[in-house]
């Protein structure tokens, strides 16, 4: 069974508070559709590697995250390619950062 959706804008505020409240600063780095916009997530180190996390669903429709840009963290050039390439694709993204040391996320979800 799939679980519900939430609008995208409600989403991206609650993960912006767990960061927040978790010592782990965010911010938009671009608005997408506040309704049904799919979200990309970019987590950055202390040394300067970035991670993009890209949203999909699991066989059961549950919400997981993907590691886009590989296991290992890449430089700004190649995550910002990536972040052109998916708005190409899909001009209703979010772009969402975190300060990351760890190279995970502030909130919950399953990492594929």
């Amino acid at each position: 069974m799939m679980e519900p959706r939430v609008k995208a804008q409600l989403w991206v505020q609650m993960a912006l508070r767990l960061g927040d409240r978790d010592g782990r600063p965010g911010m938009v780095l671009r608005r997408g559709d506040a309704d049904a916009g799919g979200v990309l997530v970019v987590l950055r180190d202390r040394d300067g590697g970035v991670s993009v996390l890209s949203q999909t669903r699991g066989e059961g429709g549950e919400l997981a995250w993907l590691r886009s840009t590989g296991v290992e963290p890449v430089d700004q050039a190649k995550a910002d390619a990536y972040v052109a390439r998916q708005l190409k694709f899909d001009p209703d993204l979010w772009v969402i950062e975190f300060e990351a040391p760890d190279m995970l996320p502030p909130f919950e979800g399953k990492i594929v």
